[in-house]
């Protein structure tokens, strides 16, 4: 049977994409419905899918960046992108061996996709240099946001609140709905999921380690890797250390 992994940070899109292949594809298995980056890459590495779908803006890693380090964990995983990005998305696809969906996505365009899929399936003709080549020319022309890293945040220690400069953050860690906020003294709890705070800092600093912790590159002392290929970070100013999923080992390859 197909395996496959939707991830779509817009519920309603998530949940009607999920319905439509369905219909289009019963006889696909559907192993993980995500809503954000880490989330995707954690999952496409646990369950190496035939095909997985990719929203190319999420909060967090983007789908661009999952489709790049999944080339590792899931190599032979086929990728088909959703964008609403209509003008460059027909640019790039059109000409490559990757398939693509314009958010809404239509019935019959998702029909095309899946033949398209089934039949690379069915010939080996599945080729990751085209899709790396495709990653590094979206990259080039997706759309940036132009806003400001966060420079300071509110976070509170027990009925204290405290203003932390984000430069001071060694990591943030996700406590369900909300993230824990670490500093070489102490802890404070920030009141916002974790998967809405990667979009708000400096991705020249701060990485995302594992689908619940995201670091601060310049506290860090070492980064080393065990047979398994899940890293471990030392910290400068922290005792405990922090774990690298194998997924998100390959973000750490050209640093």
């Amino acid at each position: 049977m197909t395996t496959c992994i939707v991830a779509e940070d817009e519920a309603l899109l998530r949940e009607s994409l999920v319905a439509l292949l369905r219909e289009v594809w019963p006889e696909l298995d559907i192993v993980a419905e995500c809503e954000d980056g880490g989330s995707a890459l954690e999952a496409i590495a646990e369950h190496r899918p035939d095909v997985a779908f990719l929203d190319i803006r999420m909060p967090g890693m983007t789908g661009l960046e999952v489709a790049a380090a999944a080339a590792e964990a899931s190599p032979s995983s086929q990728i088909v992108f959703i964008t609403a990005y209509n003008q460059y998305a027909i640019d790039a696809f059109d000409k490559g061996a990757v398939d693509y969906l314009l958010k809404p996505v239509a019935r019959d365009r998702l029909l095309g996709t899946v033949r398209r899929v089934q039949a690379r399936a069915a010939t080996g003709a599945h080729d990751p240099a085209a899709l790396a080549a495709l990653i590094r020319k979206l990259g080039a022309a997706l759309p940036r946001n132009p806003a400001e890293p966060l420079a300071w945040i509110t976070a509170s220690t027990g009925k204290e609140t405290r203003l932390i400069l984000v430069d001071d953050v060694v990591y943030f860690h996700a406590d369900n709905k909300y993230t824990v906020v670490v500093t070489a003294d102490g802890e404070a709890l920030l009141r916002k999921p974790i998967r809405e705070l990667l979009d708000l800092l400096d991705p020249a600093v701060f990485k995302q380690i594992h689908r619940s912790t995201i670091v601060n590159l310049k506290a860090i002392a070492s980064i080393t890797r065990d047979e398994t290929g899940r890293g471990t970070v030392k910290l400068k100013k922290r005792q405990e250390t922090l774990t690298v999923s194998q997924a998100f080992m390959p973000l750490f390859r050209s640093m």
